[in-house]
């Protein structure tokens, strides 16, 4: 389930702008609030209506995104609301007034009214064959680096539009550093839960097992240790074939 949160006020613009990954500016944009260490905290979509902004998240990220936000609020002009809007998305023709999804085309579609659902597309699949991470489960709050989760990929950090909460450590990790470990997309032979840790075959850790669909699952992955022989659980890791940093 998602909730929408109302951002309305003369300094809404300026407000974001200072604290999310993303360019508000040119919403509908996918976005993120970081620690000052650069983790992750809650991602979600800042979409634009009429004098007001709209964000689209989790509903289990809602009620601690919306206190964080007000903490940060102060003197601004900046008014914080719950609404009761409601999200339908889906893949198909898209209806008028819907929004497409600004992280990867594959996500097709968002309309927001007084009605919650979608066309029975099955998300997992998608998710997993272009390494999409989903709240909660690949984005984990205090813990996941956005960089290593692909966001600068599906277009959810923004590295000219100046300095927002966790900006020093995000910049860092791009210019400065080489990504070691990341999501990808790995051909599976079997099934293990989420959160299984991949070992390879002396039993050293490479990584986590997350969604799988389809023969394939998303993993986050130390990339120096792909080309060995893994398992996660019962289940053989074939191959790894999408880096989540990677860019189109």
């Amino acid at each position: 389930m998602r909730r929408i949160i109302r951002v309305g006020g003369a300094d809404r613009m300026d407000f974001l702008q200072g604290l999310v990954t993303n360019d508000v500016t040119r919403a509908p944009v996918s976005a993120a609030l970081l620690t000052a260490q650069g983790k992750y905290l809650a991602d979600f979509l800042v979409v634009p209506d009429g004098e007001a902004l709209l964000i689209d998240v989790d509903a289990r990220l809602a009620d601690d995104l919306l206190r964080r936000l007000s903490m940060y609020k102060l003197r601004a002009a900046v008014e914080l609301a719950p609404t009761d809007l409601q999200v339908t998305r889906g893949t198909g023709r898209a209806p008028e007034g819907a929004i497409p999804d600004p992280r990867h085309p594959a996500l097709g579609w968002r309309l927001y009214g007084k009605v919650e659902g979608d066309d029975g597309t099955d998300w997992d699949a998608i998710r997993v064959a272009h390494t999409i991470p989903e709240t909660l489960v690949e984005l984990i709050p205090n813990e996941t680096f956005i960089l290593e989760a692909g966001f600068e990929r599906l277009n959810g950090v923004d590295f000219r539009k100046g300095c927002y909460v966790g900006q020093e450590v995000t910049a860092r990790m791009k210019h400065k550093t080489e990504l070691r470990k990341g999501l990808v997309t790995v051909a599976i032979d079997g099934e293990a839960p989420v959160g299984t840790p991949i070992l390879m075959a002396d039993g050293r850790e490479a990584g986590t097992l997350f969604t799988q669909s389809g023969g394939r699952a998303i993993a986050h992955l130390r990339f120096d240790r792909m080309d060995s022989p893994l398992t996660a659980g019962g289940a053989a890791i074939l191959a790894a074939d999408e880096r989540a940093q990677a860019t189109p």
